[in-house]
């Protein structure tokens, strides 16, 4: 068997095992990041509470003049659960390329239920934000990321002021957002298990992404496996892309032929990155010159499907 066939088969390998194990393989995937890691800090508090909690990853050199692009990653697991130490990966490959990494844990439903989430996720961008110049990154070049329930979190903080104005602060703030795969427009809910993180029956409808698009400045990059089976890719993710571009937002739209729901954060791993551009696509985002404020919107109609 060649190399290129070798590594083909891993990777579909290990595509397997993520689609049908969700969070464990995870770790399989940490074991392949980086040798040398990039992991500046582990543990530390944004908070008083014991999920409040913190890992940073740090490019290797000398920072570039200005600081560091950084990054606050949180992850997905239906808001009921996950730990940052099974998200090494993501912020190895982006440390790797250069941008500061931050990712957070959050409390997790049964402990909370909507909206106390975000308020932890709020104050971990508040947190990141006061102390970037420390850090020697650029509280200008700041991005909330997140997967699945996590890109659910980064989008409520871009679109629905409430949040960071609990922390001292504002969407505006924000040079951009990073949603891979997540909900955005979700009711009513069928999962029992995400029912009760949002008050089933009684849903309030200003909890969904989806309707806090007028008005929204915070440029965007909407990305999405076609074959996710999990959350509808039409409905979210395309579906917020057009209400965004519609409402004059700045917004790129990518989609993935024939990935999955988790394979969309696991192609940010080493190993898995032949499978789509996931990586590339977020690091152009985020280091694009005119990200901050004057990025032209992209036309989600014309987005990008990458095979």
């Amino acid at each position: 068997m060649t190399l290129k066939l070798l590594l083909g088969a891993l990777a579909a390998l290990l595509v397997a095992i993520v689609a049908a194990a969700a969070l464990a393989p995870l770790k399989a995937l940490n074991l392949l990041a980086a040798v040398d890691s990039r992991r500046a800090a582990a543990g530390e508090a944004y908070g008083p509470l014991p999920r409040q909690r913190y890992d940073l990853y740090r490019p290797a050199g000398a920072a570039p003049p200005g600081g560091y692009p950084l990054v606050l990653f949180f992850y997905g697991g239906a808001w009921n659960r996950g730990e940052r130490a099974d998200y090494r990966f993501v912020g190895e490959a982006l440390a790797e390329r250069g941008l500061m990494v931050m990712v957070a844990d959050y409390r997790l439903h049964p402990e909370v239920k909507y909206p106390e989430f975000l308020h932890d996720c709020a104050r971990a961008a508040g947190f990141a934000l006061d102390r970037a110049a420390a850090w020697q990154a650029d509280p200008k070049r700041f991005f909330v990321m997140g997967h699945s329930a996590g890109a659910y979190n980064a989008a409520m903080l871009a679109l629905d002021a409430r949040w960071l104005a609990a922390a001292g602060h504002r969407p505006e703030e924000l040079a951009g957002w990073i949603g891979l795969a997540g909900p955005y427009d979700f009711l009513p809910i069928k999962t029992p298990e995400v029912q009760s993180v949002f008050h089933h029956p009684d849903v309030p409808r200003d909890s969904q992404p989806i309707r806090h698009v007028i008005g929204a400045s915070v440029p965007a990059l909407l990305a999405v496996g076609l074959d996710d089976q999990r959350i509808n890719p039409l409905r979210n993710t395309v579906g917020l892309a057009h209400a965004l571009r519609d409402a004059g937002a700045p917004v790129a739209l990518r989609q993935y032929e024939g990935l999955g729901h988790e394979p969309v954060v696991a192609a940010i791993a080493r190993p898995l990155r032949r499978l789509a551009p996931v990586l590339d696509d977020v690091v152009d985002f985020v280091r694009a010159p005119a990200a901050p404020r004057t990025m032209a919107a992209i036309d989600p109609a014309a987005a990008s499907i990458s095979r």
